[in-house]
């Protein structure tokens, strides 16, 4: 069965029944051995649901720690004060609190936070016990400047020196499928894993113990993430784990909203045929499921009051019995609290609640917003644009409701839009950093793991605000 018909019966699939994401019950004790329990034990009444990996044990919380959004001293995140160094003390309060409720594990990387991540990870995890906490960090070789075996196994070294480690229980090659300076997505895979033979030296460091668990995290040619698991068919390389972008948005329409992405749902679905843990990263696709529409947030209200949106998201990332951890990059000290609270215990996805939530996704598809996750992977941009920052705000007048309904008309709600919008881009973007400065240069488009056109997309919407413009 190829992806395309796989995609057909699962659509078929979701109509009679959820048949990929079944209710899943994991025991919420303890942390690295499993113990003999069932995967299926219910979690205690406010205690961090758990997962056992069954390639290594590990009792691993259903909620893990992204590290890629951290707390500085000026506000917010490196993001909107790219000058400010991170808050350490706020770092180390969020790893308190998270490690105090049942969360060990934390996700970094070393080019996460202008590279600071990782340093900034290990000094919070140091000052616990190494036993009671799990570290995955990837090796980011992106950069054909660090693909040489030597300054690739450099960066590895660097990675434990700098979480303060001397092994790392979770190594990720980071994000296969992309592509690099002209490369295809083959000839870049090759160039930073295969042909330096980095990857037969990490399964070296791997059989040292110095790597526990060897995995992948997926973004772009599916044919790079189809040829990793046969080769893990083949006996040729095991993968322990492997991280992908699920949600309950890009189950069904990942590819619709960008062709260069994979629908969930077959991805998913690969992974659990071979028994290998799934990592889930953008459960709330970069915030865009936790701001919801007032219609959508409404429907979402009538369903069950209890959970807010972002609350929803989460249930579906963690409905899967596949799935061993979810990742959410979390700044402030209320959002990890309201994520602890959605997995202390997890209340799964009634059969019922997983149709309801997939019909609901097709009325946010037809929202039709730029499937930017914020990650900051296209920036700097060398004209000084802010490329998130302009998608950002598109996306979220789209999800408010406040986006001018059509060009050129003159009746009062229109042009009470109009005003608003404009108004609120230039509040948002500085001018010389919003999407009329693009000049289609391109440099931006290999580095973005959504495989967003975004020399397109900001030509799309400069055009637009040039119409609100001439709009008299």
């Amino acid at each position: 069965m190829d992806r395309r018909e796989f995609i057909g019966h699962s659509l078929a699939a979701v109509a009679g029944g959820s048949l990929l994401l079944s209710a899943c019950r994991n025991s919420a004790t303890g942390n690295r051995q499993s113990e003999g329990k069932k995967t299926d034990e219910p979690a205690s009444q406010g205690s961090m649901t758990m997962r056992v990996n069954p390639n290594s044990g590990d009792k691993v919380s259903l909620l893990g720690f992204g590290m890629m959004r951290l707390p500085v001293e000026a506000g917010g995140t490196d993001r909107e004060n790219p000058d400010s160094p991170i808050d350490q003390q706020a770092v180390n309060d969020l790893v308190d609190y998270a490690l105090a409720h049942g969360v060990n594990y934390f996700d970094t990387s070393p080019v996460y936070c202008r590279g600071l991540s990782e340093q900034s990870t290990g000094t919070a995890l140091a000052r616990h016990p190494r036993s009671s906490y799990f570290i995955a960090t990837k090796l980011s070789n992106f950069s054909r400047d660090v693909w040489s075996a030597k300054e690739s196994k450099a960066m590895f070294e660097r990675s434990l020196q700098y979480l303060r480690t001397d092994y790392v229980d979770y190594l990720l090659l980071h994000s296969i499928g992309g592509t690099s300076s002209g490369k295809s997505s083959l000839e870049t895979f090759n160039g930073r894993y295969m042909d330096n033979g980095i990857l037969d030296w990490l399964v070296e460091q791997k059989e040292k113990g110095r790597i526990r668990n060897l995995g992948f995290s997926y973004h772009g040619d599916i044919a790079i993430f189809d040829m990793l698991l046969r080769w893990h068919d083949e006996g040729r390389y095991h993968w322990d784990f492997v991280q992908i972008e699920l949600n309950y948005l890009d189950w069904h329409y990942a590819d619709e909203i960008n062709p260069r992405n994979t629908d969930a749902a077959y991805l998913y679905a690969e992974l659990e045929k071979r028994g290998i843990p799934a990592v889930i990263m953008e459960p709330l696709l970069g915030g865009r499921l936790a701001m919801q529409p007032d219609a959508i947030a409404y429907k979402m209200r009538r369903q069950d009051p209890r959970f807010t949106p972002a609350a929803w998201a989460f249930r579906f990332a963690g409905t899967p019995k596949g799935v061993l951890s979810v990742l959410s990059g979390m700044t402030y000290m209320e959002h990890l609290k309201e994520n602890v609270e959605t997995y202390s215990p997890l209340e799964p996805l009634s059969d019922d609640e997983n149709r309801w939530l997939l019909a609901l996704a097709h009325d946010i598809f037809e929202l039709k917003a730029i499937p930017c996750t914020a990650c900051n992977y296209c920036m700097p941009c060398p004209y000084g644009l802010n490329i998130p920052a302009v998608f950002s705000y598109y996306n979220r007048c789209i999800a408010d409701g406040t986006m001018p309904a059509a060009y050129g008309a003159h009746d009062n709600e229109y042009m009470r839009q109009r005003r608003a919008f404009l108004a609120g881009y230039d509040r948002s973007v500085p001018a010389l950093r919003q999407a009329d400065h693009c000049i289609g240069c391109n440099h931006c488009l290999s580095h973005c793991p959504q495989r967003i056109d975004i020399p397109a997309e900001m030509q799309r919407i400069d055009r637009f605000v040039e119409a609100l413009k001439q709009t008299l």
